[in-house]
């Protein structure tokens, strides 16, 4: 089962997704008013899960600290599924194990871990201890379509909120995982190259989305 992906996106008139950075409405409208729409929007799709990368959940949710070292042959590198797991998951593409939980879920969403293959067995253990499912997307983290299908056929998800930063959606977009885009615009502008945009992608300049399937918009 491979399941509905909609990345669901707020950004300035230029692109850009730091709302402390936005202008102010013209019309004297809260800021805070309009990008709360964003959130009932969200509430329509009746997702079960959502997906963020490291760097949003460090800022917003869990702290970081550098990946552990030590082995990675006690475990084998398949997915764990959490006895409390919830009906609805929150989902952090955390490659290197950089993310240090307090707690197993976030506001009553189950975290899932998508790591990559080499992270160290004492940090999956502590993932196990800490009451949290993971998965793994190959050797270096970043086999999207791996994470997807697993996220699909193991952990039974049906539809999937992917939900920034820029890095990861574009990543996404570039594995040919994302079935439809919801993309909200504040009616204000950034005005600052170089900052976080929708969709990022570190690659040649003739390097394409993948064009497994069409979106919808």
């Amino acid at each position: 089962m491979q399941p509905f992906i909609i990345c669901h996106m707020i950004s300035s008139i230029d692109g850009r997704i730091v709302p402390d950075r936005w202008t102010l409405p013209v019309d004297g409208v809260n800021r805070d008013s309009l990008v709360n729409q964003y959130y009932d929007v969200e509430k329509t799709y009746d997702a079960d899960g959502w997906i963020i990368g490291r760097a949003t959940a460090s800022e917003h949710f869990v702290n970081t600290t550098e990946p552990r070292k030590g082995t990675n042959n006690q475990f084998p590198r398949e997915p764990y599924v959490a006895q409390n797991l919830t009906e609805r998951l929150a989902i952090f593409m955390d490659p290197h194990g950089k993310l240090q939980y307090e707690r197993s879920d976030i506001e009553g969403d189950g975290i899932v871990a998508v790591l990559a293959d080499n992270v160290a067995d004492d940090y999956l253990q502590t993932l196990r201890d800490n009451g949290i499912s993971y998965c793994f997307a190959g050797p270096d983290g970043r086999n999207i379509q791996q994470a997807v299908a697993v996220l699909g056929n193991t952990f039974r998800r049906r539809k999937l909120l992917l939900e920034g930063g820029g890095l990861i959606n574009g990543a996404f977009l570039q594995a040919g995982v994302i079935n439809e885009i919801s993309l909200m615009i504040y009616p204000g502008i950034d005005g600052v190259s170089g900052i976080a945009s929708s969709f990022d992608w570190v690659c040649a300049t003739d390097n394409e989305p993948a064009r497994g399937q069409a979106l919808s918009f």
